[in-house]
């Protein structure tokens, strides 16, 4: 669908129109958003060179600023409804490439980019698209609670399982990887119910985060 195609909400828009793209991107919640799209596309930039350890750990981080972007959001008073809606979509979009490109392309460049794992690479992509655009349409099952598995947990498990790469050997590993994340794809649009994290879960998560980039950080050295 084309931006042409889809109508804006009765009253969305200020009577003086909208205003400029870049004073849009420029709202707070909204940096930190752009800051964890940074943060992903570091990440497909280790991928790619094969330099695992530091893709994961900018991917970590990438989790972190989408977390904080919403806690950010809340937080703030005097947002119009324009910026709200503006962040939701730019947050979507970075969602796509943060925790459906770049595990893609962690898995195919695992796989030393055999057509093997273009599949696994396809389903990834595809299943990603489909649980966001239905977030996208359909919100919450509740307050509380998602349909499907979040797309950040994808990484968020990716990254834990990375530490035993060393162990398996990277040929193993990338096996092990593809079913993993096929796995992953699966429960992203399972219809099943997951509940929505926040409060100490925010803490947990960057306690999270600084463990692992402490040990992908000694594995570099």
């Amino acid at each position: 669908m084309s931006p042409g195609d889809k109508e804006s909400p009765k009253g969305s828009r200020s009577p003086g129109g909208p205003g400029s793209m870049l004073s849009y991107a420029g709202d707070l919640p909204n940096l930190c958003s752009l800051a964890g799209l940074l943060a992903a596309l570091l990440g497909l930039f280790f991928a790619v060179r094969g330099v695992y350890p530091a893709a994961l750990m900018a991917l970590l981080w990438a989790v972190v600023f989408d977390w904080s972007d919403g806690r950010i959001a809340r937080r703030m008073q005097g947002r119009t409804a324009e910026q709200r809606a503006f962040g939701a979509q730019l947050d979507s979009l970075i969602d796509i490439v943060s925790f459906s490109v770049a595990p893609a392309l962690l898995l195919l460049s695992l796989g030393r980019f055999s057509a093997w794992f273009l599949p696994g690479a396809f389903v990834i992509l595809a299943t990603g698209v489909i649980r966001l655009s239905y977030f996208n349409v359909f919100g919450l099952l509740d307050e509380s609670t998602y349909r499907g598995l979040p797309l950040d947990t994808n990484v968020l498990v990716l990254a834990l399982l990375l530490v035993f790469e060393p162990v398996v050997g990277r040929a193993s590993f990338a096996l092990v990887l593809y079913v993993a994340l096929l796995l992953l794809a699966a429960l992203n649009v399972a219809p099943i119910g997951t509940p929505k994290l926040g409060g100490r879960w925010y803490y947990v998560v960057i306690l999270y985060a600084l463990v692992l980039s402490g040990i992908y950080g000694w594995q570099l050295r």
